[in-house]
């Protein structure tokens, strides 16, 4: 067997998952209201795309949107009545604050505390930002 055929061979064997759409791009929330609450049925999978933890991503949202939430399985309830562009632009700004590097762009980051304050250390590019604790 040459390369090329190895080649061939391995790309049918391995599944590639575009999940979160390609390379990076946040995952659009869905979701329906219930009575006066707002159900996003896919919470626990954009706090996976955004490689964050669901009850840090929570935090955020209910300080931006002045909100309370509460995540029952992999859902998000939260206590009012919201419009998905609405949350889909809080995360947004979530993403650009606490997952994109201010250095490179990517989105290779992982949150660290440290004394206290807390970092976004990018991965890819060693860069290291303070920002606020939620």
């Amino acid at each position: 067997m040459n390369y090329q055929e190895m080649l061939e061979s391995a790309y049918k064997e391995v599944e590639v998952s575009e999940e979160c759409g390609g390379r990076f791009e946040v995952m659009r929330v869905k979701g329906h209201h219930e009575g006066v609450r707002t159900v996003i049925s896919n919470f626990l999978q954009v706090a996976t795309c955004l490689r964050r933890s669901p009850t840090h991503l929570l935090k955020f949202l209910g300080k931006e949107l002045g909100i309370q939430g509460e995540i029952k399985g992999e859902r998000l309830v939260l206590s009012r009545k919201l419009s998905s562009k609405n949350i889909n632009e809080k995360i947004a700004k979530y993403a650009k604050t606490y997952v994109i590097c201010g250095k490179c762009g990517k989105p290779d980051t992982e949150l660290d505390e440290e004394g206290g304050k807390l970092f976004v250390r990018c991965l890819a590019c060693g860069n290291k930002n303070e920002v606020h604790k939620i």
